[in-house]
């Protein structure tokens, strides 16, 4: 076989698998984390893009651990739990995803309402036909057709890059910002840092990931290509966090420092540099809420039905999987009810499922090294002893994390 024919092949390959890794990443830029780098933008301008190189590699590698798991194994994550940790454990990870993800599904049909009302549609329009669309799509369609939607909504996050570009940042001090460490002694940037990392490494994509890779048919054959599509998703992520920064920087804090009390008011911020500045930020904002506003309450019960043993699966019919529908039913109501709810506090729920972001991630982190370990699983498709220390660190720096991050934020709530 020729080199161009070898090309040829594994391109073909890799858009045959082309699908789960590119759209796990690029959701996680949902309400939540739009409203996280807004901030980060509007009250410290530039500083905080020296995180997103960090973040992205910590990001790399913990999903290329689920997907080599997925491809190799054939099982999702949860089952893998359940099967080598037994069902008590299980359900207690469970319980707390379904919690956390809850939260975060509430984020996203705000981040709905939010994005319409920029152009003078109501919340108690947009949230009910938002629930519906996300409703419909999954259980109406099959994998590949939801695929199909979900990698179009991928391309829609271009509009943030576009914004940025609109807004005519300083471009010298966003690239030296990138690569130069700023680190200070306070506690609102502290916590900024910390939100950055909570918002862009959540628990629900590792057992989406892996349950994706396994319902799409990737195996070991495939996971060449599925790994190269994993690093560009996550790559992608980055660039879009950088963009949503970079404009509310060259948009809000260059003209003073303020705080950002959800994505639509970072859209208002760069109305002054033109309509389509505006337009395309609040019609990334839409996008972006809409997709994780499906992806959300997907993940939550493919890994609870997985993780406890029932049937689940885009492919199948309402009949075939019901608990599983049921669960993405009562999850949407549930997530858009609670945001038609007059007064209810979003933002400080928000908060609250950070919290509970940073102190899951770790405890999954550390279910998926010993699984990925797992000779008889994984074959030859182990951790190297340079990727478990890269691992590993990465589990404590989490931990260490999420402990600040949760004492940081509950003193907020507090206080």
């Amino acid at each position: 076989m020729t080199l161009l024919h070898r090309f040829r092949h594994r391109l073909a390959v890799f858009f045959a698998v082309l699908g789960p890794g590119f759209i796990t990443a690029v959701v996680d830029n949902d309400a939540g984390g739009l409203i996280t780098y807004s901030q980060a933008g509007a009250r410290f301008g530039y500083l905080p893009l020296w995180t997103l190189l960090p973040i992205t590699i910590v990001l790399i590698i913990t999903q290329e651990m689920c997907s080599r798991m997925g491809a190799v194994t054939g099982k999702g994550l949860s089952d893998l739990i359940r099967e080598e940790f037994g069902l008590r454990v299980t359900f207690l990870v469970m319980a707390l995803l379904v919690l956390v993800n809850l939260t975060n599904i509430m984020a996203n049909f705000a981040g709905i309402a939010a994005a319409l009302g920029l152009f003078r549609i109501p919340h108690v329009v947009s949230v009910p036909l938002g629930a519906a669309a996300v409703w419909l799509l999954v259980v109406k369609g099959n994998y590949h057709n939801v695929e199909k939607v979900f990698l179009f909504a991928c391309v829609v996050y271009v509009t943030y890059v576009i914004s940025g570009i609109l807004v005519e940042p300083n471009w010298k001090e966003a690239a030296i910002y990138s690569v130069r460490p700023v680190l200070m002694l306070d506690a609102r940037y502290i916590e900024m840092l910390i939100g950055m990392v909570g918002t862009t490494i959540a628990p629900w994509m590792q057992f989406y990931l892996q349950a994706a890779v396994v319902e799409k048919g990737v195996t070991e054959k495939d996971y060449a290509e599925s790994r190269v599509e994993v690093v560009v998703g996550c790559i992608m992520t980055a660039v879009i966090a950088f963009f949503i920064i970079v404009a509310c920087a060259g948009a809000i804090w260059k003209f003073g420092p303020r705080d950002i009390a959800d994505a639509g008011e970072a859209a208002l911020g760069l109305k002054p540099f033109g309509e389509w500045a505006y337009l395309l930020f609040a019609a990334g904002l839409f996008n972006a809420s809409l997709f994780a506003a499906c992806i959300l309450p997907l993940s939550t019960a493919f890994s609870v039905c997985e993780g406890l043993g029932f049937e689940s699966g885009v492919n199948k019919r309402f009949r075939e999987a019901p608990i599983f529908y049921w669960l993405y039913t009562l999850l949407i109501v549930a997530g858009a009810g609670v945001v038609l709810i007059p007064g209810f506090p979003l933002i400080r729920m928000i908060l609250l499922s950070q919290v509970i972001n940073g102190v899951l991630l770790p405890v999954v982190l550390i279910f998926m090294i010993l699984l990925i370990n797992r000779r008889d699983l994984m074959k030859e498709w182990v951790n190297s002893r340079a990727y478990n220390l890269a691992a590993w660190t990465t589990v404590v720096i989490m931990i260490g994390l999420s402990l600040a991050l949760a004492g940081i934020s509950l003193r907020g709530i507090r206080g």
